[in-house]
């Protein structure tokens, strides 16, 4: 269940970091504390320029990276001499909305000056729980990936009201990791990982290296906030690992109080790994497959199902009819000679699957008025070969 730091040493560490080196794609988050200079209120330069020649590094060698950057409200809180302490929601908005321009404009210069293209995202609850905002924001992430964007994302605190904010970014880091489809998150923080108890307070606490399931007895573990700067604490830490671990993403809490923290972790520093039991493809595959209703049927042709049954993605031109009222992103099942053979997530509306069904893909456009997917089921969307019968 759990290993303690005396039964790691610095090789198995790196090791374990591997996970981290060899992600496809990686999610970081970076916690208001190390960012933002708890004294002055100013921005970590210094150190964000270190962290922004190991987000080079990492897509030099062919990864994507997406930051989940906070620091907003902490930079915007000095700017409206606002004063220590908690603030009201309507003046975390406004410092948030101070803050984030600076925020965004220093990600914008660092990461620029090592050749690489900077976005920004401003996320909610709502675009990861209202299943059409979720679909749109993660096309966009998808394609910003594609053309080799570094997208840095924050929660979108100048509009989000008390009922629908994260409150921390662990969890919208571990939701984006989610949508991403990421094969590894890292949580850089004051605090190397997680321990047995909070080790400013007991001289005792020992020092969990490694996680394969999170019960009880690691939600016991969590302590409140380590830092009277940000919002996380330990438990949300946890919260996130659980969300990242169940769509198949390692997690890696870290320390980020050292220069280069990517490559510290790489290089054998000690730190919390969270593991899950399948990886984010297999993960959503599964969903697909067992969780979710079909709201339609797409009946294919022979090449369609045999292009199917070879890992190919399902076009429109394999379509010979559509039943169901669906929407984009809505479950169908793919009918051939009466079987189910496959179930997916369908990229365009019944009525638009109509109109493209049994055409090429290079007539969608002329068909619909834009460009849309060339694919009606992309492969990565798609379970074959269910074997439930009938339909």
């Amino acid at each position: 269940m759990v290993t303690c730091l005396r039964f790691m040493r610095q090789s198995e560490f790196r090791t374990r970091a591997r996970r981290l080196k060899e992600a496809k794609r990686l999610v970081v988050k970076v916690g208001s504390a190390l960012l933002v200079d708890g004294r002055t209120g100013r921005l970590n330069r210094a150190w964000l320029e270190t962290l922004a020649d190991d987000i080079a590094t990492a897509t030099s060698r062919g990864q994507q990276v997406i930051v989940v950057s906070s620091g907003a409200i902490a930079l915007g809180r000095r700017h409206l001499g606002l004063e220590p302490g908690k603030l009201r929601l309507d003046e975390s908005q406004a410092a948030a909305a101070v803050g984030q321009i600076r925020l965004a404009r220093a990600w914008q210069e660092i990461l620029e000056d090592r050749g690489l293209a900077v976005a920004q995202v401003l996320l909610t609850l709502e675009d990861t729980e209202d299943r059409r905002r979720y679909l749109n924001a993660r096309a966009t992430l998808n394609t910003l990936l594609s053309l080799r964007a570094v997208p840095v994302i924050n929660e979108n605190d100048t509009v989000a009201t008390a009922e629908i904010r994260y409150g921390d970014n662990d969890r919208l880091a571990a939701r984006v990791a989610q949508m991403a489809s990421a094969e590894c998150l890292v949580l850089l923080s004051d605090i190397d990982g997680l321990y047995t108890a909070d080790p400013a307070k007991d001289p005792k606490a020992e020092f969990i290296a490694e996680v394969s399931e999170i019960d009880a007895r690691i939600d016991a573990m969590a302590s409140g906030p380590t830092s009277g700067i940000g919002s996380g604490g330990m438990t949300t830490k946890v919260a996130a690992a659980r969300i990242a671990v169940g769509a198949g993403c390692s997690l890696c809490i870290a320390s980020g109080h050292r220069q280069h923290p990517l490559a510290a972790i790489e290089q054998g520093e000690r730190c919390s790994w969270f593991l899950p039991s399948a990886t984010p493809l297999a993960t959503r595959k599964q969903w697909i497959a067992g969780t979710l209703k079909p709201l339609g049927r797409l009946t294919v042709d022979k090449g369609a199902a045999a292009a199917l049954g070879r890992g190919k993605s399902l076009l429109p031109a394999g379509v010979l009819a559509v039943a169901g009222t669906f929407g984009r992103g809505d479950t169908v099942s793919v009918v051939y000679e009466g079987a189910e053979i496959a179930r997916g997530l369908v990229a365009y509306q019944s009525t638009e699957a109509e109109l493209i069904a049994g055409r090429r893909s290079s007539d969608i456009e002329a068909l619909l008025g834009y460009v849309g997917r060339d694919e009606i089921i992309h492969r990565d969307d798609l379970v074959v070969n269910m074997q439930r019968g009938r339909a």
